[in-house]
């Protein structure tokens, strides 16, 4: 765990050393403009180190906000500006362009700011378009009716994703009219006090159709106990371990991992009895898929990988996972790795997308 922290915290300071330095040689103006400039970069860092070490809980609601918002959104534009100056260096070693244009240079400057304008523009926008992903899912003892659902995951309600944003998202799948809404974790960003001042927990009354949904990591990040409790007062069916049989449709809610003692899906398909439906398994973090198929599960569905929200930490991820996004078929168990509607840290997709899934089960 300690080496966890001390690379978590290391490799990020190098990164940010490397772009104050850059900043420091390629910025045109006096030397007081630049500590300023350079300053201010740094105290966006510190904001995101300080988020993460003290929390934001026992700020002022908008402070809290704003800081998140800034710190978080500074890893990832870091990570852009990054691999921005080491492509400029590459191109300078190989004369493609003068070494001038990195040192008191405003057309590399402007360059740097307007690409990484560009792509963080880009990426809010597309970010706020979320892609209905619609899906046909063939039972193999077909359905005496069909049976239509909409399924999220990764909502991370808090500072960062609000009310406003939230209500937005409701509208979407009530147009859809589903039988049900399965929510495969991560409901909490991981503040209890930024849910509940905005009452978010009455916005969940407002869906048109019964929520099943499971505990994600960031639930245990908010409180076991408090999360339990929030999704009692939101009306949510929480499955935690657990089976719900909904029509032909028996639901298999598994605790997240970060919970050693959960139960296995060997234990959730027994419990569900012979006579059971066509079975759902909602699995936060898609690890060991195979559990599924020799379970006999029909379907699963988890969340939990984000899909990188930008590239190219999607290609880490493919590396990571067997299925890091989208659908997968083991055998007779069909699966979908969720990109998530929501976000963590800064309102961006690069390379990604944030996605509802509208499934009719025939």
């Amino acid at each position: 765990m300690k080496l966890w922290f001390l690379l978590f915290s290391l490799v990020p300071i190098a990164g940010f050393a490397y772009i104050f330095w850059h900043s420091w040689q390629i910025l045109p103006f006096p030397s007081p403009v630049k500590w300023t400039v350079v300053a201010l970069m740094a105290l966006c860092v510190v904001i995101f180190f300080c988020n993460f070490i003290f929390g934001l809980d026992s700020k002022p609601m908008n402070v809290s906000i704003a800081l998140y918002e800034i710190g978080n959104s500074t890893l990832f534009i870091g990570l852009y500006v990054i691999m921005l100056f080491i492509l400029l260096d590459i191109l300078c070693l190989i004369h493609i362009i003068p070494r001038s244009f990195l040192h008191d240079s405003w057309i590399g400057t402007l360059t740097v700011v307007g690409i990484i304008a560009a792509f963080f523009i880009y990426g809010y926008v597309h970010y706020n378009n979320k892609v209905r992903i619609p899906m046909e899912i063939r039972a193999q003892h077909p359905l005496k009716k069909p049976v239509k659902l909409v399924m999220i995951s990764d909502v991370h309600l808090g500072y960062h994703n609000r009310k406003a944003e939230f209500e937005r998202w409701i509208d979407l799948i009530n147009k859809e009219t589903p039988d049900l809404i399965l929510v495969a974790g991560d409901i909490i960003d991981g503040s209890i006090r930024a849910v509940r001042e905005q009452h978010l927990e009455e916005d969940f009354h407002k869906f048109k159709a019964p929520i099943y949904a499971i505990f994600g990591n960031h639930e245990y990040y908010t409180g076991r106990e408090e999360s339990i409790k929030f999704y009692h007062d939101a009306g949510i069916h929480l499955l935690l371990d657990s089976v719900a049989n909904v029509g032909e449709l028996t639901i298999l809610g598994r605790d997240d991992r970060t919970n050693p003692n959960r139960k296995s899906v060997a234990q959730l398909m027994k419990e569900a009895g012979p006579n059971h439906g066509f079975t759902i398994l909602l699995d936060h973090q898609p690890y060991h898929l195979e559990e599924a198929q020799k379970a006999g599960v029909d379907y699963q569905f988890s969340g939990h990988t984000h899909y990188g929200q930008v590239w190219p930490i999607s290609r880490i991820e493919d590396a990571i996972y067997e299925d890091a996004f989208g659908p997968l078929t083991k055998g007779a168990t069909q699966y979908y790795v969720s990109s998530g509607i929501g976000i963590w840290g800064g309102k961006f997709r690069i390379g990604t997308r944030s996605e509802y899934i509208v499934a009719t089960i025939k």
